[in-house]
């Protein structure tokens, strides 16, 4: 269920559909509770599959350094 809550949650900040034919294809969800673990492994390992392989094929963002922000505190937990 977290892989498919990552999934949607990344879709709302985008505004972009990861497609995910090889896991719809598999007919599972995480509610079938009457399948066996390995056909949930397998739905698993597909999805988190199709979910990288679309944010790899997306540009890298483009973040600007400002040498004035090197210049501030960073705090830190300990």
């Amino acid at each position: 269920m977290l892989m498919i809550h990552i999934k949607k949650y990344y879709e709302g900040i985008t505004n972009e559909e990861i497609q995910t034919e090889r896991y719809t294809s598999l007919e599972i969800s995480p509610v079938h509770i009457h399948k066996d673990k390995k056909a949930h492994k397998d739905a698993l390992l597909t999805l988190g599959d199709e979910i990288v392989s679309h944010i790899h094929g997306k540009p890298l963002p483009v973040v600007n350094y400002s040498s004035d922000a090197a210049s501030q505190k960073v705090a830190a937990e300990h």
